[in-house]
């Protein structure tokens, strides 16, 4: 029987096969020609133009043609005029990666190729970097308070199983970069404005010398939220200073500090959800559900080169980190935790029997111990008896190392790596029964890779490896209260494959298809013990599933169509399946009394998990002189439905979102004014924007973002 494809699914492959068509019908990166067919002298505009996309994300600063595997930057300059509220403004279009923002902004679900899916609050199975320090826990954990996108120069993501080089990071890195490569100093007041009660100011002041550059924000957000009880506010400050106290040295000091807090407005029901899907849970009213978090880090990084032809590399990154929370789901809880890192490596470069040769090695340490204490919950408020004690200590050590060889002078390559992690969990009752309990858990993730090299700018890739990934603290609880620790929950594991080809061509001298980028990859992987949440009574628990398949496919495409006239294309398609699932699951029936059950989940669909999520995005600027530049992007993503839960027993439905903005940027001798405006979900469809996984009393539903409009006014002057 022959199987329906999508419209959208049609559209992409055939505009894929068209630019692919025209792609290859340009010339050797070593000539170019003009539109009458006359050589022109060889410029290397394309070698020119991929050196300065380098990742660092990678552990080791690499072309992106040279990575044999799948990865993505985004500049500032892609999102200058954007909102750079959440993480969902910059990265939608990143094919791969997909969001889901529960309340509007703060607490976002990063999934790629499904890992990151399970978590129903925070980051999990994406390792979140910020600066290329971890901004994810030792248990692979992450909350995102601490990002600033008017901070922020630059975002990286590598795509795929980075568990041979990461902890935790089966799905992937994402490493938020502070813009230190600034080329002069300067100073910039941001205002912005918004749908409900959105209101960001601050500043940006960045100083180069000769010996250094300083650079430090500062932004004050608050946001009454489009939900009931779903206000937020947040202080966020940046340091950053990085000096060269020698030719061939380096030293940065990275900073940051966060303080804030979010109402929690809970998930739905089906019925809740159809009649009013901007209410609150009653009880995430009632028990004033929120976080209240007080956060900070400081880095101390050194990096030298030495070697007669320094072709030798050492780095040491320190850091500290404290992270106070008050959280009210259910009881009120005090966390303190005090962190302390420490991050390694060595590379070497060589020419070994006349073919390059670069070896690195790296070693990271993180402990985090905590003190939590717990209170009864009185609408909100501190109870005065202390009702349980318990002191936490994660920690995780673990070294990599590496091996890039070239087999045939600049075509092929081949890339080992591998990863030795030991996660170790304890946590101790003070309170009456005191109690304690003790959990490690280790593995070593290899990979190998192969990147081959069609032409300069052409590259086939393919690579397998292994991936490990501890439960995180917060999924480690038990439903049987006699058990601190879950003693049945392991690790899940996976081997990944995937195949791609990636590459870009540029003629600055042509009026059409001026730059074009483009990258597709196909992938599959298949994991034991997957971690899947499941609720009781409001309270999230994991348990482990059998065997899972992924299969999927990533197509990412950018062109300079004419002058200044951008399109860019992403599309993802999953396959996501249980092959032998069976699971004990507790249910609420219709008088609220639970009950157990156990349910066989083989050949159900992965739940919150697009099949198909396609981001289109068209933009334009123009210039109107020297000092007046305009600027117009519309955005187009179309995401399928999802189901809720393992059982596949609902499905939301697919919705289409459009967007627009403008802005226009005015520069006159040294001053700088930058206006922007737009409009998010245009014609204002009321669709599930994040799915609460597994609920035992069925509320899985959140409504994403309504139609919302914002303005932005920068004013800035340059030394």
């Amino acid at each position: 029987m022959k199987k329906n494809i999508p419209i959208a699914v049609k559209s992409v492959q055939a505009l894929l096969v068209a630019f692919m068509a025209v792609m290859l019908g340009f010339p050797a990166s070593g000539q170019q020609t003009t539109p009458a067919g006359t050589p022109l002298p060889a410029t290397d505009t394309v070698v020119r133009e991929l050196d300065e996309i380098v990742i660092t994300a990678t552990r080791e600063p690499k072309k992106i043609i040279d990575i044999p595997y799948s990865v993505s930057r985004i500049a500032y300059s892609a999102y200058r005029y954007d909102r750079k509220i959440g993480s969902g403004d910059m990265l939608s279009a990143v094919p791969g990666l997909f969001l889901q923002s529960r309340y509007g902004d703060h607490d976002v679900r990063f999934s790629i190729r499904g890992f990151g899916s399970r978590s129903n609050s925070g980051v999990r199975g994406v390792r979140i970097l910020l600066d290329n320090i971890p901004e994810s826990e030792p248990d692979g954990q992450t909350r995102l308070e601490a990002l600033d996108f008017n901070s922020i120069g630059k975002i990286e993501i590598v795509k795929g199983n980075a568990s041979s080089l990461y902890t935790n990071a089966p799905g992937g890195v994402v490493n938020f970069l502070n813009d230190l490569e600034f080329e002069k100093s300067s100073i910039t007041q941001f205002n912005q404005f918004g749908s409900f009660g959105l209101r960001k100011n601050g500043f940006k002041a960045a100083v180069r010398t000769d010996h250094y550059r300083f650079l430090t924000t500062y932004s004050y957000i608050n946001y009454d939220g489009y939900r009931e009880h779903n206000t937020e506010w947040w202080n966020i400050l940046n340091i950053a200073l990085e000096t060269t106290p020698s030719a061939n040295t380096r030293l940065t000091v990275l900073g940051y500090y966060v303080n804030g807090e979010i109402k929690l407005p809970g998930s739905l029901t089906k019925a809740e959800f159809e009649a009013d899907p901007w209410q609150a849970d009653p009880r995430s009213v009632s028990r004033d559900e929120k976080r209240i978090t007080t956060k900070g880090r400081v880095g101390i990084r050194y990096n030298a080169s030495f070697g007669r032809k320094l072709n030798n590399e050492v780095e040491v990154t320190g850091y500290g980190t404290i992270k106070f929370f008050h959280r009210t789901a259910g009881d009120y809880r005090i966390i303190n935790r005090y962190g302390v890192g420490l991050t390694t490596r060595y590379v070497n470069k060589a020419v070994l029997w006349g073919r390059n040769n670069e070896f690195s090695v790296g070693v990271d340490l993180f402990a985090q111990p905590a003190r939590i204490e717990y209170y009864d919950n009185i609408h909100g408020a501190k109870g005065d008896q202390l009702n349980q004690l318990e002191n936490e200590n994660i920690s995780n050590t673990g070294f990599y190392i590496s091996e890039n060889f070239e087999i045939i002078k600049k075509r092929f390559f081949v890339l080992l790596t591998g990863r030795y992690d030991h996660v170790n969990y304890t946590v101790e009752e003070e309170t009456l029964p005191a109690r304690s309990d003790h959990k490690p858990y280790s593995a070593f993730t290899p990979k190998l890779a192969f990147n081959f090299k069609i032409t300069p700018e052409i590259a086939l890739y393919t690579s397998y490896g292994l991936s490990f990934d501890a439960p995180a603290g917060n999924e480690m609880g038990s439903p049987d209260p006699a058990f601190l620790f879950n003693p049945d929950l392991e690790p899940q594991e996976s081997g990944n494959f995937e195949m791609g080809i990636k590459g870009g061509r540029f003629r600055w001298e042509s009026d059409f298809l001026r730059r074009l980028t483009w990258e597709a990859t196909f992938f599959n992987i298949r994991l034991n013990n997957e971690i899947v949440p499941f609720e009781v009574l409001g309270d999230v628990y994991y348990r482990n599933a059998a065997k899972t398949n992924r299969t999927g496919a990533e197509i990412g495409l950018n062109a300079e169509v004419l002058k200044n006239l951008n399109f860019g294309v992403s599309y993802t398609w999953s396959k996501f399946d249980y092959l032998s699932y069976t699971a004990r699951t507790i249910e609420e029936d219709s008088t609220g009394t639970l009950f157990t059950v156990d349910k066989d989940f083989s050949g159900n669909i992965v739940p919150s998990v697009p099949v198909n999520n396609l981001y289109l995005v068209l933009s334009y600027a123009y210039p109107l002189g020297r000092h007046v530049h305009l600027f117009a992007k519309a955005s187009y993503q179309g995401i399928s439905g999802m189901y809720v839960d393992d059982a596949n027993s609902d499905k939301t439905a697919g919705y289409n979102l459009l967007n627009g903005l403008g802005g226009i940027d005015l520069r006159f001798g040294k001053f700088n004014t930058v206006v922007s405006g737009g409009v998010n979900n245009i014609f204002d469809v009321t669709y599930v924007g994040f799915t609460n996984t597994n609920s035992a009393n069925k509320r899985f539903y959140e409504a994403g973002a309504p139609r919302d409009w914002f303005l932005t006014v920068n004013l800035g002057y340059t030394f």
